[in-house]
């Protein structure tokens, strides 16, 4: 499916695209990959980690926000992973312009240039915050969301479609709570603050991740959306397992925070199925002949009232679990 096809990753210098750059050299046989992206001096960073497959890889400096090189760079181009987003939560409150600019008007240019260049598949990474938004970022990804879905509408005679895979933190990621658990624990710290003891959070690493997009590519007929099944755990566990014994003072919990990640809601109940390691919701309305619901038949649909989020998720993972997967885990500074 990929071997012999030229794939695209905006925002492919980050840590999903490195971490996909690298599954894919590593277990097919690609034309070409292209990173598109911004910063320069994070392309040359990359080059030189992925030196040994130069002959595989190509740099385009782009912006989301510039359709027109958007389409330069998707001219040949056969699968394309939208990665590119502004994701940082105060970032986005504080420069709100901005954050749309990139998130919904970049969504819509990814959009429009694979229209335009014909493109086969495009999957577009979303977030838990896209799920009932209690944030700016969670609202712009949320809308990007939707133009992904509706895009199967102007398909038209071309086989293109659009599809949405979701997960909510990478354990490890910059800016998450491990990172931040460890820098205190390395510091000599003797306690870890938790914004409020109830918390949970879903456990995914990058190669899940990773995982569920070359699922997508393989598997999407337009405008599903892909959830990985994966393992809870608690905030408290998780300081447990990092700093046995340590005080866990509460210190309330943040602006745009949530006390669980959500993945699929009530709402989304009846148009979700069950599959052996993942959940898809498939689009509310259809636009084509290829936008069957489970058509294979091998998923389930979910009961009525189902929801899925870390809080009320059937698989947890205990403090010695935890301890376990931290030992193999790379932390992102």
């Amino acid at each position: 499916m990929i071997d012999n096809e030229t794939l695209l990753v905006t925002g492919g210098t980050g840590t999903f695209g490195k971490a996909f750059t690298k599954y894919v050299l590593t277990h097919y046989n690609p034309k070409k990959i292209i990173i598109y992206s911004r910063d320069e001096f994070k392309q040359f960073i990359m080059a030189n980690e992925f030196k040994e497959h130069a002959d595989k890889l190509r740099f385009f400096i782009g912006d989301v926000r510039d359709k027109e090189r958007l389409e330069r760079a998707f001219e040949g181009v056969d699968y394309v992973i939208h990665a590119a987003a502004m994701k940082q939560v105060p970032a986005c409150e504080y420069n709100p312009n901005e954050a749309i600019k990139t998130n919904i008007h970049g969504a819509q240019n990814v959009i429009d240039a694979a229209l335009n260049t014909g493109v086969k598949k495009v999957v577009a990474l979303s977030t838990d915050k896209a799920v009932n938004p209690v944030n700016l970022y969670g609202g712009t990804k949320l809308v990007s969301d939707k133009l992904f879905i509706a895009a199967n509408a102007y398909t038209g005679s071309k086989n293109t479609n659009f599809s949405i895979v979701r997960y909510g933190n990478v354990a490890g990621s910059r800016g998450s709570v491990i990172p931040f658990f460890q820098n205190i624990i390395d510091n000599g710290g003797k306690e870890l603050p938790i914004t409020d003891n109830r918390m949970t959070r879903f456990w995914i690493s990058i190669t899940q991740g990773v995982e569920l997009v070359i699922k997508a590519l393989a598997e999407a007929n337009g405008g599903e959306t892909f959830i990985s099944k994966i393992p809870s755990f608690k905030i408290t566990d998780l300081a447990e397992a990092m700093l046995p014994g340590c005080a866990k003072p509460e210190v309330g919990i943040r602006e745009g925070e949530k006390l669980h990640e959500i993945m699929v809601t009530v709402e989304d109940a009846p148009n979700t199925y069950e599959f052996e390691k993942h959940f898809i919701i498939y689009p509310q309305m259809v636009w084509n002949n290829r936008q069957k619901p489970n058509p294979d038949g091998t998923g389930k649909r979910v009961a009525d009232g189902f929801s899925y989020s870390s809080g009320n998720n059937t698989e947890w993972l205990s403090v010695e679990q935890i301890r376990e997967l931290l030992k193999n885990l790379e932390l992102e500074h």
